[in-house]
């Protein structure tokens, strides 16, 4: 017959709480800067090399927050 423990504590369950909170901060602090550095990139681009590479520049912003919503 197997057994296991399930005891945690409350402090191991708020730790863990805490660690995924916070986490889930920087997580999103990257994915912003990724962005902000995406969009930085392609603003610096003139309208022909936009087309060369099939965008515009209204297609900007959706591009650089494509991977972040």
């Amino acid at each position: 017959m197997a057994s296991f423990e399930t005891n945690h504590t409350a402090s191991s369950i708020s730790a863990g709480r805490a660690t995924s909170f916070f986490a889930s901060i920087i997580g999103a602090v990257a994915a912003w800067n990724d962005a902000r550095i995406t969009r930085n990139a392609l603003s610096k681009l003139s309208a022909r090399e936009l087309d060369d590479i099939g965008l515009c520049f209204s297609d900007i912003d959706s591009i650089a927050t494509r991977g972040t919503r």
